[in-house]
């Protein structure tokens, strides 16, 4: 069962919408864009960006309807249920690839999904309140040893890049604090910044402009690079934690079965998107780096995805009904 999870990403992009029929006319309405986490964070900005540029590419509007919960699975559930007729696409983000590796009971089935195209990854960054009076990781790292099970941390939702983030930190640097699961990053930022939670990770994009303002401090970046938005913020490794590497990621995907011909016009509406100076430029203001993988390809990455989080999740024992 778990091969079969982790190979159905790679095995029904390639399959998917092969034996259907392309409709001529498509789109003759407006296309449902699925965002699996409320407004205001990483994958509904990114939605909002990329919304309109679909839209004008293809001629027809593209609704954004935000289904959160669950970490990003009520909305992938929503998106997997959905006719597969091209007119419902879904803003995919890592809990595609993370929540097979953390639920064995999940709303839907991963094979019903099936990944067009993956335009960007970001880091996540770890977030105090300047209130804190906390200047570094190893600041941070120390408060919590002194004070075991009486500290807290924020996220977007249980199994989320965010969430396994602060896990991967507890494990690696032997800590006990407790995780307060939000609906969304603006309500894990609004939190920590009205001093409800010590401490965040959150996706860099959503977070930068609070970071600018100086209402959050960023003590490091997730990858293994620092970014060229906060050059001055150290990566998690330079902070004191080596072999700390996680990344966030976004895209489009669709219900198996749409027509062939249909998710390649998608697919190569949003290569031409990814092009696009305007976009490329915004997406690197936000901390973001654009990425272009294809459906094929980006397949093979959540497939390794997944193998990675499972690892991840086996370490810190996380496992959700």
């Amino acid at each position: 069962m778990r091969r079969r999870k982790l190979l159905g990403w790679a095995s029904l992009s390639c399959l998917s919408g092969s034996v259907f029929a392309q409709p001529n006319n498509w789109p003759s309405k407006s296309i449902r864009l699925v965002v699996p986490f409320p407004p205001g964070g990483l994958i509904d900005n990114m939605a909002r960006l990329i919304g309109p540029k679909l839209a004008q590419a293809l001629g027809q509007p593209v609704v954004i309807e935000n289904k959160p919960g669950a970490g990003g699975n009520l909305g992938a559930a929503d998106a997997a249920r959905a006719s597969a007729d091209g007119y419902t696409l879904l803003m995919a983000s890592p809990p595609l690839s993370i929540s097979p590796a953390l639920y064995p009971n999940l709303p839907y089935r991963p094979e019903q999904i099936s990944p067009i195209a993956l335009l960007g990854q970001v880091p996540n960054v770890l977030l105090v309140n300047p209130a804190s009076g906390i200047q570094s990781l190893a600041d941070l790292t120390k408060r919590i040893k002194a004070q075991p099970g009486r500290m807290n941390y924020a996220s977007n939702g249980q199994g989320t890049s965010l969430h396994l983030s602060a896990e991967l930190y507890k494990s690696l640097a032997g800590l006990f604090i407790t995780h307060i699961p939000y609906r969304g990053a603006a309500a894990a930022q609004t939190a920590l910044m009205a001093g409800e939670v010590d401490m965040t990770f959150d996706n860099l994009p959503s977070a930068i402009g609070l970071i600018q303002a100086g209402k959050l401090r960023a003590l490091a970046v997730t990858t293994t690079r620092r970014s060229s938005a906060l050059p001055q913020v150290p990566t998690m490794a330079e902070a004191g934690l080596p072999g700390f590497q996680v990344s966030a990621w976004f895209g489009l995907a669709a219900p198996t079965g749409i027509p062939t011909a249909v998710q390649q016009k998608v697919e190569e509406t949003l290569l031409k998107i990814s092009q696009d100076p305007e976009i490329s430029e915004t997406l690197k203001k936000r901390g973001a780096e654009p990425v272009w993988m294809g459906g094929r390809e980006m397949a093979t990455f959540m497939q390794s995805d997944t193998a990675q989080w499972k690892k991840v999740a086996d370490y810190a024992r996380i496992r959700f009904e």
